[in-house]
């Protein structure tokens, strides 16, 4: 039997947002809102959403200090999920997240969302990350994701509560 090491494993919580991943859902962001996409990375993500035709505040600043826009678009670090969730219950502002579909069942999300109105949209498929290592695209690395992503939509008043992208 193998021997997993956790000393060994580094932890890199650095995924960025391919443009797909915004162009799929473009119809459900808001064109009236400014977006605040809170969490930098490499700063694509919001340059996607402008080229997309949104207007958009991405700035590298901490999202616990600061409070822009009128609703939050973005690919939070899923490690921090457990301090963001509910950080965002404290603004109360209209959100689409993408994150993995098995935070839903974790007790802090129930906490902050549970009964609240939260919506999903379910892509057609898995999204596949462009991942960072100490700021560094990492190249030639197999473009596979292990794990489904859901966007989880708050306050945004889809036409239904589960939407499946074609």
């Amino acid at each position: 039997m193998a021997v997993f090491h956790t000393k060994t494993f580094l932890k890199h919580d650095d995924y960025m947002t391919p443009k797909h991943a915004w162009e799929d859902i473009k119809k459900y962001i808001p064109k009236d809102k400014i977006i605040w996409e809170p969490f930098f990375g490499d700063g694509k993500s919001g340059e996607y959403l402008r080229e997309l035709g949104f207007n958009v505040i991405h700035e590298n600043i901490d999202f616990f200090d600061n409070d822009k826009g009128d609703i939050i678009v973005s690919n939070p670090p899923f490690s921090d999920c457990k301090k963001i969730l509910p950080r965002l219950a404290q603004l109360n502002k209209p959100f689409i997240l993408i994150l993995p579909s098995s935070k839903i069942n974790t007790s802090y999300f129930r906490e902050n969302y549970m009964n609240k109105g939260l919506q999903i949209i379910i892509p057609k498929k898995r999204i596949h990350f462009n991942k960072l290592v100490n700021g560094l695209l990492v190249e030639n690395l197999k473009n596979a994701c292990n794990f489904d992503c859901f966007y989880y939509c708050y306050k945004i008043n889809l036409q239904n509560d589960i939407v499946w992208l074609d």
